[in-house]
């Protein structure tokens, strides 16, 4: 007998369970379908990025950088160590911990909106049914389905996995031991984290980066502060460096790859491939649904995630857009809204992108290469955090943030920044972006001091010549 719902989700990932979880606070009948498993070979709900992308990978960030702190700059506060020593297993294994805790909460959350799981893989078929194989192998009729399969690393053919030596950003989360010689082909935002982390541990990192520009996608002047910050603490950025193969050798990998000046090999105890993602749509679906994909193989949704199929819907890494998991929770709110029959929406214009590195990097809306390149005017405000009294007493003066706001609204178009903590900091700028703020409510909001948040404030002030901590030109009064 085929059980019938009135939703049901592939995929809990972030944008599979958050949209399975509101469709249940909103009365209806849901089951969510995922094929998961954990490093005990058993179920785990949360996808990739509860159990092998955004939570353990910062788990180990934050684990490491406490190292470094302690190591390098616990002196300059008055703090010293008789002996201090890295325990790899040990934070290996509170990295277990925080994934396990946070998949749990999950299955609580299930369990407490009334949200069925069922473990196994599945698949659309026609007519809206849901065929799940596993374990668990039944079918499922749906009224509604929501498509939240998520994304996979990319497989480079001049660089395959082996799962030791050459490994992807999962197998990247749980060595061993510390590698002597670490190798990373990309240095994009999965790159740098992992080449941070292993870096700080004791690993000589190199990065090979096949765009001739660090970080692309980031304001130009962020990305010239963050490389120069990234290059002192000990990373080796390779700009135009496209990767030809690779061989391994009796403990080594060697990378051959090319850049302006040629043609270059390096060895490497371990290599790490994080140049992208790739959508989930292998057997997501079978070919008499006529489900429309693009050139790349993401499910095809109109700006409210809905495909060429009635009541089929898909959100988060699987179609267009960042890859990112808040913007997938969005999508999974949105969806689930519009299933119930109410107004929903999702901002695709501020959508905020965070490096956890260190420092942090972390934008919002448009960069000023893209405002000037669309030949937009627009005023600029900079404030270094080296003139932040909170920065000063932390010990953490590099970086800056950036406002651009239009030069003739003064609407905020545009926030950037780098330095400690803007993973936090730019929740303001997206909230003032989202209210349609101009640099000028920005300048007449109070804001607590001693706080880095005030770096935010001051470049609103430095965007009309204003502000009270950093010397300027003057400026006419205004």
């Amino acid at each position: 007998m085929t059980e019938r719902y009135d939703v049901v989700v592939i995929g809990a990932g972030p944008a599979g369970y958050t949209a399975a979880i509101r469709a249940a606070q909103l009365g209806l009948k849901v089951v969510c379908v995922d094929d998961w498993r954990d490093t005990q070979d058993g179920p785990a709900l949360g996808g990739t990025c509860l159990n092998a992308g955004c939570i353990p990978s910062k788990a180990l960030l934050e684990t490491s950088e406490l190292y470094i702190l302690a190591r390098d700059h616990g002196p300059a506060h008055g703090l010293k160590f008789k002996e201090l020593s890295l325990d790899l297993a040990a934070m290996m294994a509170h990295k277990d911990k925080v994934v396990s805790e946070l998949t749990r909460g999950i299955a609580t959350l299930f369990k407490a909106n009334g949200v069925t799981w069922i473990p196994g893989r599945g698949k659309l078929l026609a007519k809206n049914i849901v065929e799940v194989s596993g374990k668990s192998a039944q079918q499922l009729q749906a009224e509604h389905v929501i498509l939240a399969s998520g994304s996979t690393p990319v497989n480079l053919k001049s660089a395959p996995f082996d799962g030791q030596r050459i490994v992807d950003s999962q197998s990247a989360l749980a060595f061993k031991d510390v590698p002597r010689r670490l190798g990373v082909i990309g240095a994009g935002v999965v790159g740098l984290e992992l080449g941070s982390v292993w870096r700080r541990l004791g690993s000589e990192v190199l990065l090979l980066e096949a765009q001739e520009t660090f970080l692309s996608m980031a304001d130009e002047q962020i990305a010239r502060e963050a490389l120069k910050q990234f290059t002192a603490q000990g990373l080796n950025i390779r700009l135009g460096a496209r990767v030809l193969d690779s061989r391994m050798e009796k403990s080594a990998v060697t990378v051959r790859y090319q850049d302006k000046d040629g043609e270059h090999e390096e060895s490497v105890e371990r290599l790490i491939v994080a140049v992208g993602r790739r959508p989930n749509t292998d057997g997501l679906f079978a070919a008499e649904t006529g489900l429309l994909l693009d050139e790349w193989g993401f499910v095809h949704v109109d700006e409210h995630c809905r495909t060429n199929l009635p009541n089929v819907h898909a959100v988060g890494d699987v179609v267009r857009g960042p890859m990112l998991a808040h913007k997938g929770m969005e999508e999974g709110v949105m969806v689930a809204e519009r299933i119930a029959g109410r107004p929903a929406s999702v901002d695709y214009d501020v959508v905020p992108s965070v490096i956890y590195t260190q420092p942090e990097i972390a934008w919002v809306g448009k960069t000023e290469q893209t405002l000037k390149s669309a030949g937009e005017p627009y005023r600029t405000g900079v404030f270094p955090f080296a003139a932040n009294g909170r920065a000063k007493a932390m010990g953490e003066t590099s970086g800056f943030v950036k406002i651009l706001a239009d030069a003739r609204t003064d609407r905020v178009r545009g926030v950037h920044m780098v330095g400690p903590m803007c993973s936090e900091l730019v929740a303001a700028a997206v909230l003032a972006m989202s209210f349609g703020a101009s640099s000028e409510d920005i300048m007449l909001t109070m804001f607590a001091h001693p706080t880095l948040s005030e770096a935010f404030h001051e470049s609103a002030l430095a965007v009309a010549g204003r502000a009270i901590h950093l010397a300027q030109s003057r400026h006419p009064k205004t």
